[in-house]
């Protein structure tokens, strides 16, 4: 209360004294900009006097959460001239800011005045703040930006409505993604993600493209037929979802000022800046309409429904069904009805089937989701128990044989939902009664894929058995187990890893046995799998913060245990920089149980005294982590 109480009076006094000179002030009231990198602030105002520019700055955050302006903190104007920060009101600099419960605050920052004919100037806290906030193109002359540049060629092409969608198959090859960030300038982010959804896992990782001086990338990966593909510019509030297809180039401009506009305070209402994406290449007339598609059908899958869980498991499970099979007859009749194209419909078509077919497989897991937001309270066994009940009672011929047709149609391997499906080929077999055919092959050859993914080179068995598989899937296991052998190579020369042994010593000394070895350290200590696809993401997340943080004493301590199959787990480790422990299987449940870890992966943050001063089970994101380091730290 103290602190919002000072904020106001700092706010108050800034506004005496820029009234003293309003005589001479210029202002801008919500002024539009280019682009920015965050959702966090946003200049409400700017304000000219004599001698200085303030800006009011509108923020919002999580509640009870913190943001920081760092005292690097400049301003560049379209002359190329910097403006540092001078002070803020209402905010102190390099200081931990809390937002209140309304996660809404405002406050000043003070820079010098800018020079007389300044068009636009962009916001920095500089390239040293790791996760710096920035703004670009703030106007200073008018309220509109810049024409949009845009090839001719993409601005010209329509969608053709007559157009039957292409046909994907089963084919290897390699996939082009080439592109361009419209806008783009120094010190943006410089990098795009492109995010693939395998036909034999569904999501299957992200990596990077880099964008060059003039904004544009190009990326290439080999892909198993025709496959969604999203490029993500996520800071930058642009996500285009398209298709990468063997031997195809796709080509997509990414419009970061509308993505700015779409999240801004201010300007969500006014008149957009042209489409958030454009695209041109494989499914061109799906790609166009998908944004307009997605709308429509989660009209109607996206709807919720509440429950009285009460009811007998398996009076609940039917009348879940019920209220599913209604959102899917209302989806179809809504998409018929549509101005949609041909393309359009028939990707919706089984789209709309995938998902029916997916919401009912999945029945208990949901409605145990459901039950769990009902009863927040509640201990995580009773969930477990809960789950099983409706899991015991879902009949066997609870869906339908035909509902699994769509799974003979090639249209599946465009579809976001088969990797999942695929993942469950054994179940589907069993109550679909297919025999035959593309999903099954795609089942067999998920098994030898996921191997892969799981740092487990094929073996000569494995490679016999794959030549049952059609010629493509062939291709591509021996694509990614080459892969795979030159970066198992690669990590036998890295370093920056260590493995230790957890030693003989009694259970009830074990845990503290492993952190003695580095008394006097803040730990990060990490329970994590290889089998786990989240402690592989959070991982991969973290990389960057450890790095930021090298300088600081902070060891990374990791454990596993037997469920980590030992030669996966010796060509992992390298890519995972610390200290690592694979204890065994009677280990691992006595520091399950000793340590309260109900799942992985489970954080625990150590300072130097040896007592666990954070604990998170599940990863609670870069931010939180650090923070709590930097707690540590600090005490």
């Amino acid at each position: 209360m103290k602190t919002i109480l000072r904020s106001t009076l700092m706010m108050l006094l800034g506004a005496m004294l820029l009234a003293g000179c309003a005589k001479d002030n210029r202002i801008i009231e919500k002024p539009v900009f280019l682009a920015s990198n965050t959702t966090s602030i946003e200049v409400s105002k700017v304000t000219l006097t004599d001698s200085t520019t303030v800006l009011d700055i509108f923020a919002r955050y999580q509640p009870k959460y913190w943001i920081r302006i760092a005292s690097s903190t400049y301003l560049t104007d379209d002359k190329g001239n910097d403006y540092p920060i001078q002070s803020g009101i209402g905010i102190e600099l390099d200081k931990e800011f809390w937002m209140p419960e309304s996660g809404e605050a405002e406050f000043q920052l003070v820079f010098p005045r800018l020079r007389n004919g300044a068009k636009y100037f962009d916001f920095s806290e500089g390239a040293e703040v790791s996760g710096g906030f920035n703004i670009w193109g703030v106007q200073l002359k008018g309220n509109e930006l810049p024409e949009l540049a845009l090839p001719e060629e993409i601005l010209s092409r329509k969608v053709d409505k007559a157009a039957q969608l292409e046909v994907p198959e089963l084919k290897f090859g390699e996939a082009t993604i080439k592109g361009k960030v419209l806008d783009y300038q120094s010190g943006m982010p410089a990098m795009v993600k492109i995010i693939a959804f395998n036909p034999l896992v569904g999501y299957d990782g992200e990596s990077e493209a880099k964008i060059e001086a003039d904004g544009t990338f190009s990326y290439a990966m080999p892909v198993l037929g025709t496959m969604r593909t999203v490029v993500s510019y996520g800071e930058m509030g642009v996500n285009a979802e398209i298709f990468a297809a063997p031997g195809q180039v796709s080509e997509v401009y990414l419009n970061i000022r509308e993505g700015a506009r779409k999240r801004s305070k201010f300007h969500a209402e006014n008149a957009s800046y042209g489409k958030l994406y454009y695209y041109q290449g494989p499914m061109e007339n799906l790609v166009r309409e998908m944004p307009e598609a997605n709308l429509l059908v989660m009209q109607y899958l996206g709807k919720s429904d509440t429950y009285d869980f009460g009811k007998k498991p398996l009076d609940l499970l039917e009348e879940y069904k019920q209220n599913e099979t209604a959102k899917i007859v209302q989806a179809r009749e809504a998409v018929l009805n549509s101005p949609l194209g041909n393309a359009t419909k028939a990707y919706l078509d089984a789209h709309i089937s995938m998902q029916q077919m997916t919401s009912l497989l999945e029945a208990p897991n949901l409605l145990t989701g459901k039950y769990a937001m009902a009863n927040r309270d509640m201990e995580r066994e009773a969930f477990s128990t809960y789950y099983m009940s409706l899991y015991k009672a879902m009949p066997k011929d609870y869906m339908g044989k035909e509902m699994f047709d769509v799974l003979t149609q090639s249209e599946i391997l465009i579809m976001s939902e088969l990797g999942n499906l695929v993942r469950q080929v054994n179940r589907i077999q069993e109550m679909s009664g297919i025999g035959e055919g593309l999903f099954l092959q795609l089942g067999a050859t998920a098994k030898l894929y996921r191997g892969i993914k799981d740092f487990s080179p094929l073996t000569d068995a494995q490679k016999e058995e794959m030549k049952s598989l059609p010629e493509a899937c062939q291709k591509y296991l021996m694509t990614e187990n080459d892969k795979l052998l030159a970066k198992i190579e690669a990590n036998k020369k890295k370093s920056g890893f260590r493995v230790n042994e957890a030693g003989e010593v009694a259970n009830e000394d074990l845990f503290a046995s492993i952190i003695s070895k580095f008394r006097g350290k803040v730990l990060l200590v990490d329970f994590w799998a290889t089998w786990c696809g989240p402690c592989r993401m959070a991982n991969k997340e973290m990389a960057p913060m450890k790095e930021e943080l090298k300088d600081k004493d902070i060891v990374y301590v990791y454990i596993t245990g037997e469920t980590s199959p030992k030669g996966t787990w010796e060509n992992m480790i390298p890519d995972i920089h610390g200290e690592h422990f694979r204890v065994t299987d009677k280990q691992w449940a006595y520091l399950g149980n000793a340590m309260g870890i109900e799942g992985v992966p489970t954080y625990f943050v150590i300072d130097r005294e040896g007592n666990i001063k954070y604990k998170s089970v599940g990863f609670p994101g870069v931010q939180k982590m650090k923070e709590e380091l930097n707690k540590a730290l600090e005490n």
